[in-house]
C-alpha cells in the first residue's frame, strides 16, 4: 500500500484516519533539491512508477512512459551541468515524465486497414496528473522530490530527447529528481480564500 486506506470494516474511525492520512500528504508535499545521495530501492522506483499511472487520463488513453535514470555516467552527461546541478547528481533517481504526443483511435482505419494515429490534444494534461501522482507517492515514502521544468522549453526538452533516445513522438515533459531528503524542508501554506469564486467571478 502506498498511504494508509479506508479499511472497509464499517469502522468510521479506520475510515475517517485512511482519508486523513491522504489528505496529510497532499498537505505536506514540498520541493526539495537537497538529497542525500542515497539511493531508491527498486521497491520504492516501482510504487512511484505505479503511483504516477494511476493518475487520471482523457479517453484512458495514458500517453505516459518514462525514464528512470540511476547510472552515474549518464546522470554526469546529461545533467551535472543544469541549473543547481547537485538536486541531479546527488538525487536517488531521476525520473524523466514523457509524453506521446499522438494517440491511434480505434476502431477509426484509413482505406488499408491501417489504425488512424492523429494528435493527443490532452497528452499534456495527462503527464500534468500523472506528474503530482509521483511527486505524492514521493513524499508519502518520505522522501523529497521537484517537478523541474522540461517541455515546452525547446532549449531543455529537445537535447534531452535526443540524449535518452526517445521516439520521435515522444517528448520528455518533466524531470523530477527523487531522493533521501539532506534537509528539513517544509511545505508552503498556499491557502488563498481570494483566489475561491462561488458561482461566478
Amino acid at each position: 500500500m502506498l498511504m494508509p486506506t479506508a479499511i472497509s470494516c464499517g469502522n468510521k474511525k479506520t475510515e475517517a484516519a485512511g482519508k486523513n492520512m491522504g489528505i496529510e500528504t497532499i498537505m505536506n508535499r514540498k520541493s526539495v533539491r537537497s538529497f542525500t545521495g542515497e539511493k531508491l530501492s527498486e521497491e520504492q522506483i516501482e510504487t512511484i512508477l505505479k503511483a504516477a499511472m494511476a493518475a487520471p487520463s482523457a479517453m484512458n488513453y495514458q500517453p505516459w512512459s518514462f525514464v528512470v535514470v540511476t547510472d552515474e555516467n549518464v546522470i554526469a552527461e546529461n545533467f551535472a551541468k543544469a541549473p543547481r546541478s547537485e538536486m541531479f547528481t546527488k538525487a536517488g533517481a531521476i525520473f524523466v515524465v514523457c509524453g506521446d504526443t499522438t494517440m491511434t483511435m480505434p476502431p477509426r482505419e484509413d482505406p488499408n486497414g491501417t489504425p488512424v494515429t492523429t494528435e493527443s490534444k490532452f497528452w499534456h494534461e495527462d503527464l500534468g496528473a500523472c506528474t503530482e501522482n509521483l511527486l505524492l507517492a514521493v513524499e508519502a515514502l518520505g522522501l523529497g522530490g521537484v517537478w523541474t521544468g522540461c517541455w515546452p522549453a525547446e532549449e531543455r526538452y529537445l537535447p534531452l530527447k535526443e540524449a535518452l533516445g526517445l521516439p520521435e513522438t515522444v517528448v520528455p515533459y518533466a524531470v523530477v529528481p527523487v531522493g533521501v531528503p539532506a534537509g528539513d524542508d517544509q511545505p508552503k501554506d498556499k491557502w488563498n480564500p481570494s483566489k475561491v469564486h462561488r458561482n461566478h467571478w
